[in-house]
């Protein structure tokens, strides 16, 4: 006889949240508080930007380095 077992599922999202989050040390907190400072920050800067015309769509290439047109891709 063999020992057969249903295989694990992952959780659903229901069942994850109502998981009992884990405690996070201070120093963790402060590092989340100051992480969603930064990207409230960089979303009124952004917003306070001129809106390109005629430009490319999508991220800044120099920020996350690399430049696309039609296909071709070139690398900073």
């Amino acid at each position: 006889m063999t020992d057969q077992t249903e295989p694990s599922t992952p959780p659903t999202d229901a069942e994850a949240a109502a998981a009992p989050a884990r405690a996070l040390s201070p120093a963790a907190q402060r590092a989340l508080a100051e992480a969603e400072t930064r990207r409230e920050e960089y979303r009124r800067y952004e917003a306070s930007r001129p809106k390109e015309i005629g430009g490319r769509g999508g991220h800044e290439p120099g920020r996350y380095g690399d430049w696309e047109v039609k296909g071709l891709a070139a690398d900073f």
